[in-house]
């Protein structure tokens, strides 16, 4: 896998020091199990932030701070019971939408919702992400050749090739790469002719669609 476009560094520093948003995350996180590259920033990012830390002038802790933890470790011991053969981890059963196709492990613990009509040749999948309901995520599987809708954002969008590939003004994306664009940019990606494309899509904000049927759709696509 061959990946040309990858977040920015404020985006992955954001992700390091856990200040990404929830739907982001996830959508980085995808990236991040394919790129060697962006995990070695983001291990960059965590160092840095520690060395940070580190230089921080040192609070002394109570007088009783080293009695309280020791407690708390006795009372986890009690609780623990006697120890138990160690057990093999079980293997983590990977995410998959609701006709099969495999998804990133990222989506592990999600709930993929169905596949939605959205147009022609266009379906869409909504996630919902259990410690952040309000976060926007969705997949979207495009056929063949297919254009989406002329559209710009009102914040921040995410998205991250599953499968095939796409094309529009910034350039072109297969599988693993990522496009980040904000509320700056007008685009009306398209699907290269072959194959399906399967992508994973976090919004901060909301799809601004440009034509008026499209707008008119907008609630009932919830997007």
């Amino acid at each position: 896998m061959t990946i040309a476009h990858h977040p920015t560094d404020e985006t992955l520093l954001r992700y390091a020091t856990g200040t990404l948003a929830a739907g982001p995350a996830i959508v980085v996180s995808a990236h991040l199990a394919a790129c060697s590259v962006c995990r070695e920033r983001v291990r960059a990012f965590e160092a840095l932030g520690g060395a940070l830390l580190d230089d921080l002038p040192a609070t002394p802790p109570s007088p009783t701070a080293l009695t309280a933890v020791l407690a708390r470790i006795d009372a986890l011991a009690d609780d623990a019971g006697p120890a138990r053969r160690e057990e093999r981890p079980q293997p983590i059963a990977l995410p998959v939408a609701s006709d099969g196709t495999p998804l990133p492990e990222a989506l592990a613990g999600c709930d993929i919702g169905r596949w939605r009509w959205m147009g022609p040749g266009i379906r869409m999948s909504r996630i919902r992400v259990p410690h952040d309901p309000d976060a926007s995520v969705m997949l979207l599987k495009v056929g063949p050749g297919r254009k989406l809708p002329e559209h710009g954002h009102s914040g921040l969008e995410f998205t991250y090739v599953v499968s095939g590939s796409f094309s529009d003004a910034i350039g072109r994306f297969g599988p693993g790469d990522i496009a980040e664009v904000d509320a700056d940019v007008e685009h009306q990606p398209v699907v290269d002719t072959g194959e399906e494309c399967i992508c994973l899509v976090a919004l901060e904000g909301r799809m601004r669609l440009s034509g008026i049927v499209e707008r008119i759709m907008q609630p009932l696509l919830g997007i």
